[in-house]
């Protein structure tokens, strides 16, 4: 990796720091200072990472970042927090494409990610909010039977929308943070043909509006979000004061609209080399022969062999490659029926039958 530089924000160390307070304004065309976004009223930063999110993804705490950046991955995430326009990683699946969200979110210490897991029936409407109109109903209908059976004359109590509605992944990411929080919307080529293009105005505007809590007027509601904490929305508008640091990953499996592309800052993930492996493989194993963690010489060898296939056979995923490294620290390697079972099945190309 080459020496850090002066515009990096994100520098790919794995090591949590303050960064983000050197990320420039926004550019005019990308500002999202809106009026509901008040100094005073800035949400502060949210809970500290999910503990257990951040070690699926980043490995054990202490045994530094999974995600081990190149300096183009670096150049290309600084580019999008410093223009604050989505990156679209492209590439094979499990080379880490949606573990660079976590790197970056715990690195800069921007709070817990929003991920967003894209279906063929996901809809724009489903990252921005969800409303239980059905269970408002039926507690309304609950109210109105109670004040007919109690006393009479007595006006039932109309329930609060606010605790039937909750925010979605896109929908807390777009609220009026101090800091931008990182969105990980994974998988998009899963989703239907309109799907990218309908999200290009909620990414242009930076905001968006609850119909069912705007016609109430202009006073605040408590809505939940998807950290299943309540905040305040006003006017049934959600609006943010830093664009978040959207990730959106593709297996390659679909093109996308030129409209969708030329808003998005592009990189393809590559298979990663066995230093940037070694380095993964440290973060989520600890180092070869640390506490009964195998022989350096097995693992290095296994490791080879994954990369070998990867060349000669087809796709492998990563973590193909750490299970394999786990089932032989725990007995696999020491026969030749276990190493057989660990390259017949546990690193078995992902596109081969």
């Amino acid at each position: 990796m080459t020496q850090s530089q002066d515009w990096w924000v994100y520098e790919g160390s794995g090591v949590p720091h303050d960064g983000i307070r050197r990320l420039p304004e926004a550019p005019p065309w990308r500002a999202f200072r809106h009026s509901g976004a008040r100094p005073e009223r800035l949400l502060g930063p949210p809970a500290a990472d999910d503990d257990d999110a951040v070690q699926r993804h980043l490995g054990r705490a202490g045994q530094g970042a999974a995600y081990q950046a190149g300096d183009r991955e670096i150049h290309l995430v600084n580019l999008a927090l410093h223009l604050r326009r989505p990156l679209l990683l492209t590439g094979k699946p499990g080379t880490g494409k949606s573990t660079l969200a976590y790197a970056v979110a715990h690195e800069l210490r921007l709070g817990p990610v929003l991920r967003w897991a894209i279906t063929s029936r996901s809809t724009l409407k489903d990252g921005l909010y969800e409303y239980d109109a059905v269970g408002r109903l039926y507690d309304a209908g609950l109210r109105n039977a109670g004040t007919l059976t109690g006393r009479t004359g007595e006006a039932p109590e109309p329930p609060d929308i606010g605790k039937y509605m909750w925010l979605g992944p896109l929908g807390t990411a777009l609220l009026p943070w101090r800091r931008p929080r990182v969105l990980l919307i994974d998988e998009i080529d899963k989703s239907d043909m309109d799907f990218p293009n309908d999200l290009l105005n909620v990414f242009e505007e930076g905001e968006f509006v609850i119909p069912e809590l705007a016609r109430l007027g202009r006073g605040e509601q408590h809505v939940m979000t998807a950290d299943r904490e309540q905040v305040e929305v006003s006017a049934g508008a959600v609006a943010c004061a830093e664009f978040p640091f959207v990730v959106l990953t593709s297996n390659e499996e679909r093109e996308f609209p030129m409209a969708f592309l030329r808003r998005c800052i592009r990189l393809e993930i590559g298979a990663p080399d066995e230093e940037r492996l070694k380095g993964m493989v440290a973060a989520h194993l600890g180092e070869p022969g640390a506490g009964g963690n195998g022989s350096a010489e097995a693992r290095a060898e296994i490791i080879a062999q994954f990369l070998a296939r990867q060349r000669e056979m087809g796709t492998l995923a990563n973590d193909q490659l750490l299970n394999a490294l786990l089932m032989a620290e725990r007995g696999l390697w020491d026969n030749e029926t276990g190493r057989a079972l660990l390259g017949d099945d546990l690193l078995r190309p992902l596109d081969r039958g």
